[in-house]
């Protein structure tokens, strides 16, 4: 069991740039694959990056390639998103997840604990 609280989503102005936190507690936090995951209205929820359990390995999405960065922190059971070049499609809730098959996945139910999500919303 692992619960997950997302944080520091807000509204930011296109172009720039924001960071997202996921705090999680209740499990062994190193042994899991992390995630992000976004959803905007009358969209699917779509994969933004993966961590595996050392931080070494990392996948984006090509929509947020370049732009993006996830980082986690064992010791703190952190993981962060760095997300840069903020554009209208990054509008969206953003969800952490967690995956302890760490498979790094792209599909949603890849994830076996998700937090409650943080609205992140891009201005021009």
């Amino acid at each position: 069991q692992v619960q997950l609280v997302e944080s520091g989503g807000g509204l930011v102005q296109a172009g720039g740039s924001l960071t997202l936190s996921c705090a999680a507690s209740g499990s062994t936090f190193s042994n899991y694959v992390m995630g992000w995951f976004r959803q905007a209205p009358g969209k699917e929820r779509e994969f933004v990056a993966a961590i595996n359990w050392s931080g070494l390995t990392t996948y984006y999405a090509y929509s947020v390639e370049g732009r993006f960065s996830i980082t986690r922190d064992n010791a703190k059971n952190t993981v962060h998103l760095q997300m840069n070049s903020l554009n209208s499609e990054d509008t969206a809730v953003y969800y952490c997840a967690a995956d302890a098959a760490q498979s790094m996945g792209v599909r949603a139910d890849d994830y076996d604990y998700w937090g409650q999500g943080t609205q992140v919303t891009v201005s021009s």
